[in-house]
């Protein structure tokens, strides 16, 4: 194995980052509007894990993880407050979801949701989740990254965003701007090479001889990164 492998990603409002592990340390990649990115892709591997700020590299084919490092996951809600939120992506996919109540605004953020309303408090997450099986006969509760890329540079349809919210009472309403100002959308490609643009969820934007790509972060887990960009691009990727 290449000893510089891309091991995971940050999302959110405060500290979009790529996790960066070499030798077992892990350094995060601020992906900051302006920073410049030089990281050419190598092979692609299980990206291991990511303990206490350690990463424990693994060889496998499976990507991002293999069948060791891939979790069954199923849900646990805890006895604590939950919020019910509709979201919206640009310009009419919109879903339903929950979260624990003090993180609503940054799970939607998160995700990269255009706007979003909160349209249920329920007093535990298996309440919540009862009240998001209903509302899901109606709209998905989850929606593709493509989905999301098709969104950018759009606007939410307003007429049949709030024809939505009429239907459900919402409780607090967001709207997001995530400081992009595209003029048309990127180009869908799986690249660590540009001008950071910004981030929207999971999605990276950036500027590359003279294009405008969007990266689904996911799709860079588990890739090495080439010698020579940790040689020549240290301030680009952090301190090797």
């Amino acid at each position: 194995m290449a000893g510089v492998q891309i091991a995971g990603y940050h999302t959110g409002p405060d500290d979009p980052a790529l996790l960066v592990a070499t030798e077992g340390s892990v350094e995060h990649v601020a992906l900051e509007p302006g920073a410049e990115l030089s990281s050419p892709l190598g092979d692609r591997y299980c990206a291991g894990t990511i303990d206490d700020g350690a990463h424990y590299p693994c060889d496998r084919p499976g990507t991002p993880y293999c069948e060791r490092h891939t979790r069954d996951w199923a849900p646990t809600y805890a006895e604590e407050e939950y919020a019910v939120y509709l979201a919206a992506f640009a310009p009419t996919t919109f879903k339903v979801g929950i979260t624990r109540s003090w993180r609503l605004d940054t799970r939607l953020r998160e995700q990269g949701a255009d706007r979003a309303a909160h349209i249920h408090t329920a007093a535990s997450g298996e309440i919540a989740r009862e009240v998001e099986r209903e509302i899901a006969a109606e709209m998905p509760e989850a929606v593709r990254v493509e989905r999301k890329v098709a969104s950018l540079a759009a606007t939410v349809d307003s007429e049949a965003w709030d024809a939505l919210l009429d239907e459900h009472a919402p409780i607090e309403r967001f709207d997001f701007d995530y400081g992009l100002a595209l003029k048309e959308r990127p180009v869908a490609e799986t690249i660590a090479t540009g001008t950071v643009v910004g981030t929207k969820g999971r999605l990276l934007i950036l500027e590359h001889a003279g294009t405008t790509y969007a990266t689904d972060l996911r799709d860079l887990v588990g890739f090495e990164i080439a010698a020579e960009a940790t040689r020549d691009h240290q301030a680009s990727l952090g301190a090797f």
